[in-house]
């Protein structure tokens, strides 16, 4: 007696419900997470075991690179053009409305204030070629340093000021800063470190 022959079905499996899953959690992904800012050189920050985390608002941020260069950032636009036209003001030069928009949306600046129109003025592959080998003057001749944290302050009166600098860069150059920072009745600011894995 032969066996009936059971007739095979093509299995398919509806992936309806899998696709709107990924969909929502890309949307979730997008929305819930921030763009770190384009900087002009790599830091590698030193390891600590604290975890206060820094605000996202009002910020003025430091960023020493490992041979000593100076650069900033602030993540307002309206506190970027302000200060900008302060020292503008302190220092003699005048920009075109150009030049400002120009400044505003940099992520980070760093630039003595003798080239800064020349530098405003380059193509944005060339300002980002240049950023990396100038830096704010930070010396005891010509602070420009402390006229940017000075302005900035003055512009935004909560601000709260972070250093991040490399794990290589000298400490007399740290202390430089600080002293500048001291100098302006800066006493409180953030250290922004990598977190460091500790044994249990």
């Amino acid at each position: 007696m032969s066996r009936a022959k059971i007739k095979k079905k093509s299995t398919f499996i509806d992936m309806t419900a899998m696709s709107d899953v990924t969909v929502l959690l890309l949307t979730f992904f997008m929305l819930t997470s921030t763009f770190v800012k384009k900087e002009p050189v790599q830091v590698t920050t030193p390891a600590s075991v604290s975890e206060i985390k820094i605000p996202e608002t009002n910020i003025l941020q430091i960023l020493v690179d490992p041979e000593g260069k100076v650069f900033m950032s602030l993540d307002k636009q309206a506190d970027m053009c302000a200060v900008l036209e302060a020292m503008g003001q302190e220092y003699g030069v005048t920009f075109t409305q150009q030049e400002i928009n120009t400044f505003m949306v940099a992520p980070t600046f760093g630039v003595p204030m003798n080239v800064m129109k020349q530098f405003l003025n380059l193509p944005q592959e060339k300002q980002d070629a240049e950023l990396k080998n100038l830096g704010i003057p930070c010396d005891s001749v010509d602070n420009q340093f402390k006229a940017w944290v000075r302005n900035a302050r003055a512009t935004n009166k909560d601000l709260r000021i972070a250093i991040k600098a490399d794990a290589k860069t000298p400490y007399s150059v740290i202390k430089n800063v600080m002293n500048s920072l001291q100098d302006l009745r800066e006493n409180r600011y953030n250290l922004i470190t990598s977190l460091k894995a500790t044994e249990e």
